[in-house]
């Protein structure tokens, strides 16, 4: 009897009773190996007696990535439609994500474990920090992932999975902020034509924090409550930081406080380089009304490449996300007609960091999305005119 009640949710059938078997079931699990990478560090120094392996995070990030990217190639398939719930209702899926959160903090007790012990060196102690922002950074996608469902419980572990970055207000802002102004000029998460890194990093930072804290206002103002209560979801997640920090620097000296701090401002500077490849010159039209246009596929950037897809929980599936929030990674579907980047969030992380790359690469395909018409397109406002002469239009 149990055999039988496990099976529909491990092998789901379509209508006409044909079994469909996800040919990526198993490769979620390697999404695990990504909250061991200070273990592997570990590993590694230890096999080689070199102490860069400590840097193994941003190597992994900028370096292996990118090159399974690149050689084990993409992947189109969707799930038919009629096994989709089906699909989602199999809780082996959610513990591929769930798993994410013990293994990540037993990372960051073991970094600090090393961090307070004296025996690396400055440039180890920083390499090690890297590495377990790495960590961080992918667990925010993992809170992304969990946040976005109705159950308490993964609601609860997203914010966990949040605070080792201090970056609670994600959980706010992403919901009920950039879901409803995504690739439009007034959201501070949707990067703009012409917009470097650099410049957005800042403004989606801020803009992101002033968007979180306006929301949670106005709904504990709904409910009859002032704003600084325990109940406000930016503060209690910021506390779960502060709690969390300050037991580690209890434990292990005060000397681990500044790796903590630089951990978490790596990790969340992944997710908002994320953040800007994701909808990078998109933007969805005015309609008579006044209003946006409902978000459709082509208003993110999509990737199938398999490697990244695996590691990040289909997170490069990012425009049937915006169509589908609550719909669970492993049943996300692609679109041909989402505009595709040329290579997985792997590779395009780096090429961000090199404005005149990025442009060569992405301003062109973002011409061609809207065959040729540069003025269609989320054009930043300080290079607005300069970008419209280098590519044609009006002003």
């Amino acid at each position: 009897m149990e055999a039988a009640t496990m099976r529909p949710a491990q092998e789901p059938a379509t209508e006409d009773g044909i079994t469909w078997r996800d040919p990526k079931r198993y490769l979620w699990l390697l999404g695990l190996l990504v909250p061991t990478l200070p273990f592997l560090a570990l590993g590694l120094v230890a096999a080689t007696g070199l102490g860069v392996f400590w840097w193994f995070g941003p190597m992994f990030m900028y370096v292996v990535l990118p090159l399974l990217d690149t050689f084990v190639g993409s992947d189109e398939a969707n799930p038919p439609e009629d096994v989709v719930k089906q699909l989602e209702a199999d809780r082996y899926y959610r513990w591929c994500t769930y798993l994410y959160i013990p293994l990540q903090y037993a990372g960051l007790v073991f970094a600090c474990w090393m961090w307070g012990s004296g025996e690396l060196s400055t440039l180890e102690s920083l390499g090690l920090a890297f590495t377990v922002g790495t960590v961080a950074g992918i667990a925010i996608n993992t809170a992304h992932e969990l946040g976005h469902k109705r159950k308490n419980g993964e609601r609860w572990a997203s914010k966990v999975a949040l605070a080792q970055t201090g970056y609670g207000h994600f959980f706010i802002e992403h919901n009920r902020g950039h879901h409803v102004r995504v690739a439009t000029p007034e959201d501070p998460a949707s990067s703009r034509l012409g917009e470097s890194f650099y410049a957005f990093l800042p403004r989606t930072v801020s803009g992101s924090l002033k968007s979180a804290w306006e929301l949670e206002k106005i709904r504990l103002d709904r409910v009859g409550s002032r704003t600084f209560t325990i109940r406000n979801d930016v503060l209690n997640a910021w506390l779960m930081t502060v709690v969390l920090f300050g037991v580690l620097v209890a434990a292990f000296g005060v000397e681990v406080l500044p790796y903590l701090l630089l951990q978490a401002v790596f990790g969340f500077s992944l997710l908002e380089v994320v953040n800007y490849l994701e909808h990078y010159g998109l933007v969805r039209q005015k309609q008579d009304d006044g209003r946006y246009e409902r978000c459709r596929p082509e208003h993110s950037w999509n990737s199938n490449n398999t490697a990244s897809n695996v590691l990040l929980y289909h997170l490069q599936r990012h425009s049937d996300h915006h169509a589908n929030p609550v719909r669970r990674y492993q049943a996300l579907r692609h679109f041909d007609e989402a505009p595709e980047l040329p290579s997985g969030y792997g590779t395009m992380i780096t090429l961000a960091y090199f404005t005149p790359l990025w442009r060569r690469v992405m301003d062109k395909r973002v011409l061609d999305h809207y065959d040729g018409d540069v003025t269609r397109a989320n054009i930043s406002p300080r290079r607005r005119a300069k970008v419209v002469r280098q590519y044609g239009g009006t002003a």
